[in-house]
């Protein structure tokens, strides 16, 4: 079989969420399945370190594909193009675009419909472009992969498409998150806190994140418990809203507010795993990578009780409104203050996680590969 894949997001030093996903799903594939030949098409130059075996061949067309516009060129022109010259038997596109000109069997992974449910979340022309494309590819997919049953519903629902054609992958967790020595846990506050205990947050600082409810929460949680705790703060300032700035500003304890931008997955994995809690209380998530990444660290969780969060954390996470500044803060008393209760989850922690592993999406992600590749030859 031939299978091209559209891996422009496969970036040295720079893989985020569905990056990830693409390496780490793609790796295994890739090794476990000598018989057949792949082909990567990247937007630009690559790394070696990307083309995992001798079974991949490397395609480079351009051009690089970071606005809407570059988007339609490199999706509805260079792409088919490419197809074309490679005829595969299935093109897996892992970061939710296709290409309505391509005549080829297609696998789409939707990882979420974000745009769907907040559309003030997104600048103008990247969210029509989402709103426009997206139930066009759908459609005209073979099969979709999304990462939870949560997301499969929402694209059921949506775009009116049949569960048949649907597969949950979930995604899997850095193994680099694992239990912290409390050496380690020392210099880790040395460096980030002066040495004081801090919850953690790790994503793109963007309002669907909810940051602004979070800060608030924060403020609440200081001023009533009088803590010397720290908030750090992992990620890129994807879109800093006007809502999350002027909170941000207002906030009364924002000096124990710590930014620390993007971190390299190994000061990642040793930031989360030094932390009191994780406070992931998004408005909406298709999965929540952080959540398995800070049970494999052994570390609470704070989440939400909507979208996928609740299906994700199962019962090893405190589950709040993410509306409510009262229960987000109350989560951070609760777990900082009860080390029986904040144990109990860790414990539960350690159980779920073995539901999530890169070996577990990547086996998913084949099957839904070969079944496009059936319901092309039938």
């Amino acid at each position: 079989m031939k299978i091209a894949v559209n891996t422009r997001l496969l970036l040295k030093n720079k893989l985020e969420g569905i990056g990830w996903f693409t390496y780490e799903s793609l790796k295994r594939i890739v090794l476990s399945h000598p018989e057949h030949q792949f082909y990567f098409i990247f937007d630009r130059p690559t790394n070696d370190e990307f083309i995992f075996a001798d079974n991949v061949t490397a395609v480079v067309i351009g051009p690089p594909a970071r606005h809407p516009i570059l988007h339609y060129i490199w999706f509805e022109i260079s792409i088919p193009r490419a197809l074309k010259k490679i005829n595969p038997d299935v093109f897996v596109s892992p970061d939710a675009y296709l290409s309505l000109a391509s005549k080829y069997s297609d696998l789409i992974v939707i990882h979420d419909l974000n745009f769907e449910h907040f559309p003030e979340h997104m600048q103008w022309l990247v969210r029509n472009y989402y709103t426009y494309f997206t139930p066009r590819y759908a459609k005209k997919a073979k099969r979709i992969a999304t990462v939870s049953e949560f997301s499969k519903n929402d694209i059921i629902k949506q775009y009116g498409i049949d569960p048949k054609k649907i597969d949950v992958v979930y995604n899997g967790a850095n193994e680099l998150f694992k239990p912290i020595h409390k050496e380690d846990i020392k210099l880790i506050k040395d460096k980030f806190t002066d040495g004081d205990d801090y919850f953690v947050f790790v994503g793109a600082l963007n309002p669907r994140k909810n940051l602004q409810n979070i800060f608030k929460a924060f403020d609440q949680y200081k001023d009533r418990y009088k803590t010397n705790a720290k908030f750090v703060v992992v990620g890129v300032k994807m879109y800093w809203s006007e809502e999350i700035k002027s909170v941000y500003e207002k906030m009364k304890y924002k000096t124990d507010v710590i930014f620390t931008g993007r971190l390299e997955p190994d000061d990642l994995s040793k930031v989360v795993g030094s932390a009191i809690a994780l406070v992931y209380a998004s408005v909406f998530e298709g999965f929540g990578i952080p959540i398995i990444e800070a049970y494999n660290a052994e570390v609470p969780v704070i989440t939400s009780n909507v979208t996928s969060m609740p299906e994700i954390s199962g019962d090893a996470a405190l589950l709040v409104d993410p509306s409510s500044i009262e229960q987000i803060a109350d989560a951070m008393h609760k777990i900082s203050s009860d080390k029986a209760f904040a144990n109990s989850l860790v414990e539960k922690g350690r159980k779920r996680r073995a539901d999530f592993s890169w070996e577990k999406t990547s086996e998913s992600l084949w099957q839904s590969i070969l079944k496009t590749n059936d319901n092309n030859q039938n």
